[in-house]
């Protein structure tokens, strides 16, 4: 098994919505992922990374034109700042709506190929410095989404991300290979999956906001550290796939919902103005 030792990374193969949808298509099914430049627009990702930044006070904050800046100790996620301040960011109305933007929808079913499904479940990722080791380590969302072959990622840089501040990183063609044993770690998640010996090669760029990387359930794809001394890397996600597609029921409940005393769709819905985006999942026909 490859010990990570002896990585070699290439940039991410850029892709560009004006090209036709088969030969994008082709492209997700070769290598595993996508990634589109500036698809968000990014008056889009600056609205919602202040909301974020809200909620995230006084332990992050801004100095514009500086990316986040971490305040006092660095945390992980499920430590107690993490958990203070994590449910505020999960009741956004903002965060949820993010994913369920039309021109959003629209590339999710270049890949689906149908209308596409949103998972309930929306991830905020906040990646604080001086946390060398508890970064996410290498996983596929086949395991920990239990999901099928048509699930895929969607993640989005909510400001420019470079090498230091630590980014996403995709094994490239790794889903051709199925779904990996898996092993405990440390990081995000705790469990990383395994990595073949010929498997040297990780693609990675810096990153702007409002790229887009959309990544296949059984690609590899992993975090790089935050090795600043005070930036605080900050981007969503979440899972998508076309409609009917198998759903496993945990998807939809609220990331970290499980753990967190209190979080949970009522509380999340609470001050929300629109209902459009809520409970739309109720009655998904695929849920196993």
């Amino acid at each position: 098994m490859n010990t990570l030792n002896h990585d070699q990374t290439s940039p991410y193969i850029i892709s560009y919505i004006e090209e036709d949808t088969r030969i994008l298509r082709k492209r997700f099914s070769e290598w595993g992922y996508l990634y589109i430049k500036g698809y968000i627009p990014q008056q889009n990702c600056e609205s919602l990374l202040s909301a974020i930044l809200h909620a995230c006070a006084p332990y992050i904050c801004r100095r514009l034109p500086h990316p986040p800046h971490l305040e006092g100790e660095p945390f992980f996620e499920t430590d107690t700042v993490w958990d203070e301040i994590y449910p505020k960011i999960q009741s956004l109305e903002a965060f949820h709506a993010f994913f369920h933007q039309q021109h959003v929808l629209n590339l999710m079913e270049i890949i689906t190929e149908a209308p596409p499904f949103v998972y309930p479940m929306k991830m905020a990722r906040i990646s604080t410095p001086r946390k060398i080791g508890f970064e996410t380590p290498p996983h596929q969302d086949a395991h920990s989404h239990h999901a099928g072959p048509t699930m895929a990622g969607f993640w989005v840089p909510l400001h420019d991300v470079n090498e230091a501040m630590g980014r996403v990183k995709v094994l490239p063609k790794s889903h051709k290979l199925g779904v990996r044993p898996v092993f405990e770690t440390q990081g995000v998640g705790g469990v990383q999956c395994e990595i073949y010996d010929s498997e040297i090669i990780w693609h990675a760029s810096d990153v702007g906001a409002g790229d887009v990387l959309i990544f296949h359930s059984c690609t590899v794809h992993k975090a790089e550290p935050n090795m600043t001394s005070d930036t605080v890397r900050i981007s969503v996600d979440t899972r998508f796939c076309d409609y009917g597609a198998p759903v496993f029921s945990t998807n939809l409940e609220p990331h970290h919902g499980w753990r967190i005393e209190g979080l949970n769709w009522p509380s999340i819905y609470g001050q929300w103005r629109n209902r459009q985006h809520q409970y739309y999942w109720r009655d998904y026909p695929g849920l196993f």
